[in-house]
Order: structure tokens, then C-alpha cells, then sequence
């Protein structure tokens, strides 16, 4: 699978680097701890998530600050510069309207954007992850031990495939997988980030409360646990969907954080993920889109936005100029009585639009 990696800079001059692959309606998955866009395509672990979800999906991913191709010697790290950041790849990459999955400390993440941007966000997959942080879960004061013991390993045996932290945080992500799992997770950690950084993400990381956001979230909502999961248990998981309105909880029969590609959980997994992701978006029937009112050619632009396509995508793929899809676009708002582009993707995807297949 090929993919395109490109750069944005974020608002105090961070560069960040984001990839799109596949095809399909837009999807973007929110950063985890350890993210390097290049090698989580060799990744035993994360391998079999991108395969799967760029084979029916145009996918954005990108790596957090301080990660992967991403400017790393940064001073300035906080939950809200994820956010921002995470903000300005959606926006870099020409992505509109689009759903979200997200896995463990990902989803405070796409939890918190998808409570402040609720126009844009059309479903949202949470699995293995959590509303509060471990230094967060007042209610289990071992978590704060163990979250200590962790940090120390981490500082100690960054990287080292022999050193005994490595045996213990491969084990506490897939306790099922093999030595080459171990490898794999060993090679990621030195691909993606320093010690030192690791720590600091870590502390950020252990440290939100989304609960509040999960409580405002408006999207339809599927989250997924392991049973069994040690890095967060599923009692975790199930308070998370408690929080947010009508979501739907689905537990896996699996010990690891991350599901092995042969075990029977991967594949109900994917299998939930695709059946909620590609389901048909309802129509709003009191605020009916007059398509109409357009002509074909301004349905095919307008059907290219939704599907989170740019004006040089759309230009392209219909063969017009950008200055006849722009004059195109300005009718089409008009019409459809919109000002902002969100606005029309919103619409058009309640319409049903945003299914475009020419990019």
C-alpha cells in the first residue's frame, strides 16, 4: 500500500508530517503514544489495522509532535497542543467532513475533537481506550504505583532488545505474541521517539480527563475493549461508554492490547469496525438538501467535497480547471444555502453524498 507523506506546521512553527493511503470515504485515525508513519507499515502490531482500514477508506494518520517524522526537539507538549495539532493535519490534508477511530490514548484525543467539532465528525470507533488517564483513576490508587514503575523502565531500557523492560512492555501490549513481536515492538520504539520524550508523552498521556467531552459527544459511537487488556482494563473501557449517549460497547475475547493478526478477536474487530464505518449516514428529513437544484456537473463537485476531496482533487478527477470547480462551488452554495464549506459537507453528507470514488 502506497502512501503520500507530507507536511504542515502548526501554530508555534512545529512541523508535523501526516500520510493518506487508500481510497474511499475519509477516515482519520488519531496519534498514539508511539507513532512513526514509515514504519508502522513493518509493525506486527499495527500492520493489519492500516491494511484494513485503507482498503475501504481514504485514511489520514499522522505522528504526534516529539514522534516519527515529526519535529522531535520540541519544549512546548501539553493535551491542548495535541489537540491543536491534531486540528491543523485534518485541515492541512483537505479533509472536511470524515469519521474517527482512534486506539488507547488516541482516543482522549479524537474523544476531545469530536465534542468540539461535532459538524464534522460523522462516527467515531474508540477501542482500548479510556476517558481517564491512569494518574486520573482516583478509585485505584495502585495505578499510580505501577504508572511510576513503568516510567522508570521506560527511562532505563529504551530501545534495548535485551533489557528485561522490553520483555515486560511488549508483554503488557501482546502477551499473546511471539519474539518477533517483542522485535517488532522493540524496533518501534527506537523508530518512533527518544527515551526521554517517551517519558514526557507519557506523563500527558496519564494525565486527561475527557469526561466531560465524552459526555457532549453528539456522532454515533462504537467502542471496542479486549476483556482482558492489562495496559487498560476493561472497566475502563466500560465507564467510557457509559459516558456517551446511545454508544455502543462491544468487548473481544483477548488478553492483548493490541490483537494479534491470527487470533479470532482481529477478525471480529475489523469486522465490527467496517460494519459501523461504511453503515449508510441517516438523512436529516426536516432539512432536506435540494439536489435537485443542481446540475450534474455541481453534483459531482458537490459529491467530491463531501467526500473530503480538495478543489485541485475535484479539478483532476472531473477534468476542469480549479477555477471552474471554485465558480462551481460558489453556485452550489447558493443554491444548497450554505456560506462555509463545512456547512455543505455537513448536508451533503446527510444527503448521502460523500461517497465519490473518482479521487
Amino acid at each position: 500500500m502506497e502512501q503520500s507523506i507530507r507536511f504542515c506546521t502548526s501554530s508555534d512553527g512545529v512541523k508535523l508530517a501526516y500520510a493518506v493511503t487508500g481510497d474511499g470515504p475519509p477516515l482519520v485515525m488519531s496519534a498514539t503514544w508511539l507513532t512513526h508513519l514509515e514504519h508502522q507499515w513493518r509493525s506486527l502490531a499495527w500492520k493489519p489495522w492500516l491494511e484494513a482500514l485503507s482498503r475501504d477508506h481514504r485514511l489520514l494518520r499522522y505522528d504526534s509532535r516529539g514522534c516519527g517524522l515529526s519535529d522531535r526537539a520540541i519544549d512546548n507538549l501539553s493535551f491542548e497542543t495535541w489537540i491543536k495539532d491534531f486540528e491543523k493535519v485534518i485541515d492541512a490534508a483537505g479533509f472536511g467532513r470524515f469519521s474517527l477511530v482512534s486506539t488507547c490514548w488516541g482516543g482522549p484525543v479524537a474523544i476531545e475533537y469530536a465534542a468540539r467539532h461535532p459538524e464534522r465528525v460523522d462516527r467515531l470507533v474508540l477501542y482500548g481506550t479510556y476517558a481517564r488517564g491512569r494518574l486520573r483513576r482516583s478509585d485505584q490508587p495502585k495505578e499510580v504505583e505501577k504508572a511510576r514503575v513503568l516510567l522508570d523502565l521506560t527511562r532505563l531500557g529504551w530501545g534495548l532488545e535485551n533489557h528485561a523492560f522490553l520483555q515486560v512492555w511488549a508483554n503488557h501490549f501482546q502477551p499473546g505474541g511471539s519474539i518477533e513481536h517483542v522485535r517488532s515492538w522493540c524496533d518501534q520504539q527506537r523508530a518512533a521517539t527518544s527515551a526521554e520524550m517517551a517519558v514526557r508523552l507519557l506523563g500527558i498521556g496519564w494525565s486527561v480527563d475527557v469526561s466531560e467531552a465524552a459526555r457532549n459527544i453528539k456522532c454515533p459511537v462504537l467502542v471496542m475493549h479486549p476483556e482482558r487488556d492489562a495496559v487498560v482494563p476493561i472497566d475502563e473501557g466500560r465507564l467510557l461508554a457509559s459516558l456517551i449517549p446511545d454508544a455502543r460497547f462491544v468487548t473481544l475475547d483477548s488478553e492483548n492490547h493490541m490483537p494479534l493478526a491470527e487470533e479470532p478477536a482481529w477478525a471480529q474487530l475489523a469486522a465490527e469496525m467496517r460494519a459501523f464505518l461504511m453503515a449508510p449516514v441517516a438523512a436529516s428529513a426536516n432539512n432536506a438538501l435540494p439536489l435537485d437544484q443542481l446540475t450534474a456537473r455541481e453534483r459531482a463537485v458537490l459529491d467530491g467535497i463531501a467526500g473530503g476531496l480538495d478543489n485541485s482533487e475535484i479539478a483532476a478527477a472531473l477534468k476542469l480547471s480549479e477555477k471552474t470547480v471554485r465558480n462551481h462551488i460558489t453556485r452550489i452554495f447558493d443554491k444548497i444555502g450554505v456560506e462555509h464549506r463545512y456547512q455543505a459537507i455537513v448536508r451533503a453528507r446527510e444527503a448521502g453524498l460523500g461517497q465519490y470514488d473518482g479521487h
